[in-house]
């Protein structure tokens, strides 16, 4: 019999039994019980009240393989804390031929092991309701009495023997130094890097970035306020900034806020480090630039050209060559008979690429040739006193490969060539107006793209896979819908 354990550590409850010890009292029942362990599945400081577990969620997945033929759970509050999560995945599990065992808690499969395992559910689910009403009970208490609730302590301050907030003097010097200064002018960036120059460290011990501070400007605890939930106690926590700086610097923020969108827009350009300029070989990379207008532009420009001035090509419309770009690899990839090939090859190219996989097997196919020769000599009555002995070593061995190669398929499963398919075909329905759909496509397919003056060669990522079209063409086809280059 194959099993998995599912092992959970609540970090409500920090009294229970840790990981370690749900793993080695799993392994000590399974060696009990003649069972082979298989794999783990493991989430750490997850509560079982949800099923938004991802390892939980991944074994449940993982069930309908037939690798294993049962669960095996500490006790079965690891499993689930409510009736109904507990029921319907059990259900899930038993259409797969899996059950679930709880190596501490003894159920028998008749009636009455139904009644008791619903018990057993029933009390983990009223214990949960009951310890969240007990710490929600607690905290508010805390919260009242403007006490230190957990979570992440801010820069400036420190826990007080009372478990109230107190002013950390060797960090509060820092708080001040960011407040007065963003309120004077200065730019989070040029704060950002000063604090770091001098080998200051953020309440979590890394460097300062421009988020990092962000938080901070806001962060209401600066000026005395204590919050929890719908609590709010001026003056609950004692202040490091003045309400003036702290009114200062949220005007500055809500300016900052507002200010013109050109200026902070990020623009990107699809085909980089995939555009050649067909000349030199050189990248082309994007630029930006204003007309006599005042409008903005973006092209591609070959570095060349841009940095040394060593080479005459000219830069092309970034709007012209991605757009021309997208509707290429559409016509030229997204057709049926392609995708079937596409799809045979990364079929077969899945089997090729899993080395660890294929030596195993390989491993696998020579210890059974060795245990058949082994059984052919005895039945010959060729027989010594270690032949048995040896006998006994190569089982071992062959179902230690076993499980080897049974936790490698479940860690990388192969896929169907329906599911490849599958995959590739959704590229047909994507919006191409949505910048991620088009990096998306020219991620997955398109390797690279050189611009010559008079043609286009796309090179895709599949076999015989490129492409030449010269501009004429392009003139005379429906492929093109943005102007010249």
């Amino acid at each position: 019999m194959k099993a998995v354990i599912y092992a959970r550590y609540s970090s409500d409850n920090q009294g229970e039994e840790s990981i370690e010890g749900q793993l080695r009292e799993c392994k000590e029942y399974a060696d009990k019980n003649d069972i082979v362990i298989v794999k783990n599945y493991i989430d750490r400081a997850l509560s079982a009240k949800t099923d938004n577990r991802p390892e939980f969620q991944r074994m449940i997945k993982d069930s309908s393989k037939g690798l294993f033929d049962v669960v095996l759970v500490w006790k079965l509050d690891r499993f689930a804390r409510n009736r109904y999560d507990s029921a319907h995945y059990k259900s899930i599990l038993r259409k797969s031929g899996v059950k679930v065992i709880s190596a501490k808690e003894t159920i028998s499969d008749g009636p009455e092991g139904i009644i008791l395992e619903s018990m057993l559910e029933g009390y983990a689910e009223y214990y949960s309701a009951e310890l969240s009403q007990k710490v929600t009970r607690g905290m508010t208490e805390n919260a009242l009495k403007a006490k230190y609730n957990g979570g992440t302590m801010p820069l400036g301050y420190m826990v007080g023997s009372d478990r109230r907030y107190a002013v950390n003097p060797d960090t509060a010097p820092i708080v001040e130094e960011i407040f007065t200064r963003y309120a004077n002018g200065d730019l989070i960036i040029d704060i950002v890097n000063s604090l770091n120059s001098r080998g200051f460290k953020s309440t979590k011990g890394a460097d300062f970035n421009k988020s990092s501070l962000h938080m901070m400007l806001k962060n209401r605890k600066y000026i005395g306020e204590y919050k929890y939930k719908d609590i709010v106690i001026p003056g609950g926590i004692p202040p490091i900034i003045s309400e003036d700086i702290f009114k200062k610097v949220q005007q500055r923020m809500e300016r900052n806020k507002h200010a013109p969108a050109k200026e902070k827009a990020k623009i990107n350009y699809l085909l980089s480090t995939k555009l050649f300029c067909g000349k030199c070989g050189a990248l082309m990379l994007g630029e930006s630039g204003y007309g006599s207008k005042g409008n903005m532009y973006h092209y591609y420009k070959c570095a060349n050209n841009k940095r040394r001035k060593t080479c005459g090509k000219r830069a092309v419309k970034k709007d012209w060559i991605e757009d021309l770009v997208i509707r290429l690899t559409k016509e030229m990839v997204l057709h049926d008979d392609i995708i079937e090939r596409i799809a045979d090859t990364i079929y077969n190219l899945q089997f090729k690429e899993n080395t660890i996989l294929k030596a195993l097997r390989k491993s696998l196919s020579d210890l059974e040739a060795s245990i058949n020769n082994m059984l052919d000599a005895i039945q010959m009555g060729v027989v010594t006193s270690s032949t048995k002995q040896r006998l006994e070593e190569l089982e071992r061995r062959k179902s230690d490969i076993e499980v080897s190669i049974m936790n490698e398929e479940i860690e990388h499963p192969a896929l169907s060539k329906e599911n490849i398919i599958f995959w590739i075909s959704r590229f047909k329905y994507l919006d191409m107006d949505i910048e991620e759909n088009r990096q998306y496509l020219v991620d997955t397919f398109v390797n690279s793209i050189y611009l010559y003056d008079d043609k286009l060669v796309i090179t895709y990522n599949i076999k015989d896979g490129t492409r030449t079209i010269t501009l004429e063409e392009l003139e005379n086809s429906n492929l093109v819908q943005n102007g010249s280059p």
